[in-house]
């Protein structure tokens, strides 16, 4: 995203499409798990409601369900549907794939960064 390698996003919980901690972009990836995000409990609220509960355990995809603070590689369409509602999580932007910006525009994703200023 930034011009560098791409840094994890977390490994506790293991995060990234393929469970590697990474939001690397992946051709088979379908919602472009893109975007590295802290969740806040309005975000993970906001998901729920949009059909897509990350707050439960679910074992049989080694999905531990998701607390606030945690960082997950997030849909970036999801992440702008949150943003347009007004409760988009942060982004760590040195640890969010550039294939985000199909579904997200950068600035909108600077405004949110952990790592970078506005």
């Amino acid at each position: 995203m930034l011009g560098g390698d791409l840094k994890p996003c977390s490994m506790d919980p293991l995060t990234g499409f393929t469970r590697s901690g990474s939001c690397e972009g992946h051709e088979a990836d379908r919602g472009c798990h893109a975007v590295c995000a802290q969740v806040t409990a309005k975000f993970l609220e906001f998901s729920r409601q949009m059909g897509n509960d990350l707050s439960t355990p679910r074992p049989e995809y080694a999905f531990p369900g998701l607390k606030e603070g945690d960082r997950w590689c997030v849909c970036a369409a999801r992440w702008e549907e949150a943003r347009a509602a007004g409760k988009a999580p942060l982004v760590v932007l040195e640890s969010t794939h550039e294939s985000a910006l199909e579904h997200v525009k950068l600035s909108d994703l600077r405004k949110h960064a952990l790592d970078v200023a506005g």
